[in-house]
């Protein structure tokens, strides 16, 4: 029999869980001028380009370096990984990089040394700076890491992603419209007639389905490179994916870490988001980017045609009217994950219990209880992560008698911690333009950012000793992740199992919310719950924070077998450190994939339509 694996070592399955990179040595001389080491190793790199001697490139690498690539070179995300297959990839790549120039325009971007694993016992250091390059096809951006080889400066990372294709630049800055149309014009219809007469006309290229981050931003980056865009959404208005969740969801995440594509929040905006100021957010940029969108609408039958590569879809639209769409792409944004997982409990199905058992995607608040109420109702929350906590803490606010039950173990992150370790420095008040923090963040080939996160999460491990401590002693089993990764390889890894403790973790800690740790649920019954140790938790209201499918799950509800099977699985790394199915190809034509929490959207959205509208253009994507 197997060995089963522990929980902080699970991944999504099929996955690939890629080993943390040693680290390089650190750099002995680190008084030399970065600016002039950095330009002569891209001069280097731009004469065996021309010159088209790749096997020399590989000499300006060190043996275990990387090449990250997210449409440079391909029309796919690559991580290259050793100096001979990078030179291999650059040699066999049908676009060829004409130039790569060191960018000098702020402080932050400028070659400067850099510290690669502040949490690393030595650190290591090297050089870092921004790039811009330029193909035929496009110009993008870009990060070159550098260490010291015996001596000599070598690339130890070079990352490039593109941002631009030639003749179909994002419709912003220069290519504002105008907005008027001046002179005699019989019939004019002013701005609110036109706009009404597109959203309802509902033309696309592109079929993007659910009106939430995911499809609010790769509609709004279709729509700045000329894409004709429709997105549907079941719920009546834009934002009601969060409006319509628990009473009191905030987002864990900060606003510097949260920003939308083209029309980042305020300056007054708070730290962390109340769910229905997003979804009010959300309406003012669908409206703002004038994002056609259709509410109230559902996707009834859904065809693709081999021959002319083109969807025929039909949906009801607003419960009134059938209407039939034929995109070329239909993008399905409905959530990085996909339907609801109910665990296989005997009784649950047979309505045994006489109480309220929800999933916690259905779940819409706790009521709250009168006080001096001689039985206080009890609750008990399946889960022991973001959504359970954040129930459990609303239960417990209105006055009930709660329990979470914690089947397994949870990677727990203060909120501090989050902020002042995991954040830091990239995401935070007065930080960098977030385009380049990103660019710095997914810059790192997927080895190294477990290294980094392993360290971090040291880090912050020490900051939370006694929160954690706390939580042990309380009968709460916390993890440190992924090979010790922490929270973000929870989320990359095996999306979930974590909880950024924004309060309910010293609710725990003074026994003020029990715990129930270890045991599975053996059935439901009239009362409550009965463990295979024998225990029946009383309860009133059960509420299953248990988490959801695979988006392959979702995409076969929507769109039925003939779509679903033809796909991959979603999440996750692959061999190479790019994450599987999302925001690329999904393994069905004109199919794709796209999700995950506001900053993951916002950069991936325009890997996503870049690859979208090449292909829309045949430009051999």
């Amino acid at each position: 029999m197997a060995t089963p694996i522990p929980s902080h070592q699970r991944i999504v399955p099929g996955s690939v869980n890629l080993p943390p990179y040693p680290w390089p040595a650190t750099a002995k001389d680190t008084s030399v001028d970065p600016v002039s080491i950095a330009e002569s190793v891209t001069s280097k790199l731009n004469g065996s380009l021309s010159s088209g001697d790749f096997a020399s490139i590989s000499e300006l690498f060190i043996d275990n370096g990387f090449w990250r690539d997210h449409l440079a070179l391909s029309w796919t995300p690559r991580t290259i990984k050793t100096s001979a297959a990078i030179a291999d990839y650059l040699s066999s790549s049908p676009t060829k990089l004409s130039s790569v120039q060191v960018d000098l325009t702020s402080e932050f971007r400028k070659p400067q040394i850099a510290s690669f694993a502040p949490g690393a016992s030595p650190d290591v250091k090297g050089i870092a700076f921004y790039i811009n390059w330029g193909t035929s096809l496009g110009t993008g951006r870009g990060v070159a890491r550098l260490v010291q080889e015996d001596g000599e400066w070598k690339i130890w990372t070079m990352f490039t992603c593109l941002v631009e294709l030639k003749g179909w630049e994002e419709k912003v800055g220069a290519r504002r419209e105008l907005g008027v149309e001046h002179g005699k014009q019989e019939g004019r219809k002013n701005w609110r007639e036109r706009r009404e007469g597109e959203q309802e006309k509902g033309e696309g290229e592109v079929l993007v389905i659910g009106a939430g981050q995911s499809g609010l931003t790769i509609a709004a980056r279709l729509k700045m490179l000329g894409v004709k865009t429709v997105v549907i959404d079941t719920n009546e208005k834009v934002g009601d994916n969060w409006r319509k969740r628990y009473h009191q969801l905030v987002l864990h995440d900060p606003v510097w870490y949260d920003h939308m594509p083209y029309l980042p929040f305020p300056e007054h905006w708070p730290v962390f988001t109340p769910k229905d100021k997003l979804a009010e957010w959300f309406e003012f940029y669908a409206k703002a980017l004038e994002l056609n969108i259709w509410t109230s609408t559902s996707l009834t039958s859904s065809k693709w045609d081999e021959g002319t590569q083109t969807w025929e879809v039909k949906v009801n639209k607003g419960g009134r009217e059938e209407r039939v769409l034929r995109p070329k792409h239909i993008v399905l944004c409905t959530g990085h994950s996909g339907k609801k997982f109910m665990p296989d409990i005997k009784g649950l199905s047979e309505g045994v219990f006489k109480g309220l058992a929800v999933h916690s995607a259905d779940f819409a608040g706790a009521k709250q209880q009168q006080e001096g109420t001689e039985r206080k109702r009890k609750a008990v929350v399946v889960g022991a992560c973001n959504s359970a906590h954040d129930i459990c803490q609303d239960y417990y606010e209105k006055g009930y008698d709660v329990t979470m039950v914690q089947r397994s173990s949870t990677c727990v992150v203060s909120n501090k911690a989050a902020l002042k370790v995991l954040l830091a420095v990239l995401y935070e008040e007065g930080g960098p333009p977030v385009e380049d923090s990103d660019i710095w963040l997914h810059g790192w080939p997927s080895e190294v950012m477990k290294s980094i996160q392993i360290d971090l999460a040291r880090i912050q491990r020490e900051m939370d000793k006694d929160l954690l401590e706390g939580l042990e002693k309380a009968g709460f089993r916390t993890d440190k992740g992924v090979d010790e990764g922490g929270l973000f390889m929870k989320y990359l890894q095996r999306g979930g199992g974590y909880y950024i403790d924004v309060g309910m973790s010293q609710l725990i800690i003074d026994r003020k919310v029990k715990v129930k740790q270890g045991e599975e649920i053996e059935e439901l019954v009239e009362n409550g719950l009965r463990f295979k140790d024998g225990e029946v938790l009383e309860a009133d209201e059960i509420v299953f924070a248990t988490g959801f499918m695979n988006m392959r799950t979702q995409a076969r509800h929507i769109l039925g077998d003939e779509v679903a099977d033809r796909v991959d699985d979603v999440w996750g790394w692959d061999e190479e450190g790019e994450m599987r199915g999302i925001w690329k190809g999904s393994g069905h034509p004109g199919f794709w994939f796209h999700g995950g929490n506001l900053a993951l959207t916002r950069y991936f959205s325009r890997v996503a339509a870049l690859q979208i509208k090449a292909r829309l253009e045949g430009l051999g994507a």
